[in-house]
């Protein structure tokens, strides 16, 4: 087995990182290699030479802290492959060139990375009754912040009376951002979506339970690789069928990473992305009089005369108030957080320090 890392998606970025770790003597034996798949303990990874299973090295373990400091599925590592074994240990991780994260489930303030070295984002919905508009709000803000390109996909055409009136609704909250209309039924669109994966491209497919992922992994990989499950016919959501994260590589040469169905995004810390997501918000705000308006009940509020006028949904903007409180929260709370990481790093290496000088 021999694969081409052009396909793959090793770039020039990545090319030039590793001139400078073969600088290292430690790392002459070191080839780059594409995670694939993370296991609770080790990792999948695709080298040029095949694929094999690998785990961190300890130097590596001790020296990373945070969770976003080890591989995710999308990563480029440099590995060092046992001799005469199916086996491999990461001794570095590549500086990312994008990264898909959110908060993890619960009340840890903690990041969790879904997809990384993505090109493009997949926002996948579906054309019935999970259609929620508000929730793709939710994931454009965090695609934006990616650094990878948004595009939304929106399935189940077959199963929609009026999808060009759903698809007008997508297009006044997302700007700029191809949309595609698709059916696994009639293959409306497919051809169009598989045209982006050109060789190197990785995209990442995300969306909720139920919204046609897997089932659009399939159709883009021509074969049955992902299993599929039905909907629940009570409430249009969808069961887990995807479980894990996993980059597949499709017959144009491209990549696809597929995720688990998503009941809930928590942002992580984004940015300026939302002023990329609610630019219509943010463009009537620079016409209100008061420039620290919260546009509330101030008066001469151009954002409330917006809405007054039918020009601005105030559903939209009761969303825009949502997320711009829930990433306010979590820039204190990150905030914090990085102070007490520090305070710990500090502390081992005055442990360190103490102990080599007995």
């Amino acid at each position: 087995m021999n694969l081409n890392l052009t396909t793959l998606g090793f770039t020039k970025y990545f090319e030039e990182q590793m001139l400078e770790m073969k600088k290292q003597s430690k790392f002459k034996n070191c080839v780059p290699a594409r995670v694939t798949l993370e296991h609770k303990h080790s990792y999948r990874v695709l080298a040029q030479e095949g694929e094999w299973l690998a785990t961190i090295a300890g130097h590596y373990a001790y020296t990373s802290l945070n969770r976003e400091d080890y591989p995710a599925v999308g990563d480029w590592v440099l590995v060092e492959k046992m001799p005469g074994e199916e086996r491999a240990i990461i001794h570095q991780l590549f500086q990312r060139k994008s990264v898909f994260s959110r908060k993890v489930a619960g009340l840890e303030i903690q990041e969790q990375i879904v997809a990384s070295n993505v090109d493009i984002v997949l926002l996948v919905m579906s054309l019935n009754a999970d259609f929620n508009i508000r929730r793709l709000e939710r994931y454009l803000v965090a695609a934006w912040d990616s650094g990878a390109k948004p595009i939304i996909v929106l399935t189940k055409a077959d199963l929609c009376d009026d999808a060009s009136s759903l698809v007008k609704e997508v297009e006044s909250v997302a700007f700029g951002v191809d949309i595609f209309v698709t059916s696994a039924i009639s293959g409306e669109g497919l051809t169009e979506i598989q045209a982006l994966f050109t060789e190197g491209v990785t995209g990442a497919l995300l969306g909720s339970s139920g919204a046609g992922k897997s089932t659009l992994t399939n159709a883009l990989c021509g074969e049955m690789l992902m299993k599929v499950s039905d909907i629940r016919e009570d409430d249009a959501k969808g069961r887990h069928t995807t479980t894990h994260r996993e980059l597949v590589m499709l017959p144009s040469g491209g990549c696809l990473i597929d995720t688990p169905g998503m009941r809930e995004l928590q942002l992580w810390n984004q940015g300026d992305s939302l002023s990329s997501s609610f630019q219509d918000v943010e463009e009537l705000a620079k016409a209100c009089r008061y420039r620290d308006c919260t546009h509330q009940k101030e008066p001469y509020c151009a954002v409330q005369q917006a809405i007054t006028d039918g020009e601005l949904n105030q559903n939209r903007l009761q969303s825009y108030f949502k997320l711009q409180r829930e990433l306010a929260y979590m820039e204190r709370k990150t905030n914090v957080q990085a102070k007490l990481e520090e305070q710990r790093k500090w502390k081992q290496i005055s442990k360190g320090a103490k102990k080599s000088k007995k």
